[in-house]
């Protein structure tokens, strides 16, 4: 198993284990977090405030995680979310503890032993349809 991919397994299973240090630990401090439907963040600060964001709003849990390495510092993953809607987010449909379970895809950049990008793709009108009925 390449280094990038070990990275990668280990900032996932951080996530799937709600060991956020561990998670933030694996990126590096200008991460850029291109987030799905909205623009990119740069910054670990920035990216530990979308996690706590998150993490009030939803309770997810990742299954049936592939994780696929490319050429050197590239490495793709697909899994599915599984999820309960805690708190409603922004403009999204009001939340009252609905449960979900979409697939998704992220594609990651790596160098010097820490994640410097994270794309993560979903189909948004997918969700919504779960958790609005």
């Amino acid at each position: 198993m390449s280094k990038d991919l070990e990275l990668v397994r280990t900032y996932y299973t951080a996530f799937n284990n709600k060991d956020f240090n561990q998670m933030l630990g694996c990126l590096d401090a200008d991460v850029v977090h291109e987030l799905n439907q909205g623009q990119s963040q740069k910054g670990l600060g920035t990216f530990r405030k979308f996690m706590d964001h998150m993490n009030e709003c939803y309770d997810e849990f990742l299954e049936d995680l592939e994780i696929m390495d490319g050429q050197p510092g590239r490495v793709a993953a697909e899994f599915y979310v599984r999820g309960t809607y805690l708190k409603t987010d922004g403009k999204l449909p009001a939340a009252h503890g609905q449960k979900y379970r979409i697939r998704a895809g992220a594609f990651l950049e790596t160098r010097n032993g820490k994640i410097t990008r994270v794309t993560t793709y979903y189909n948004l009108p997918e969700w919504i349809t779960a958790v609005d009925g």
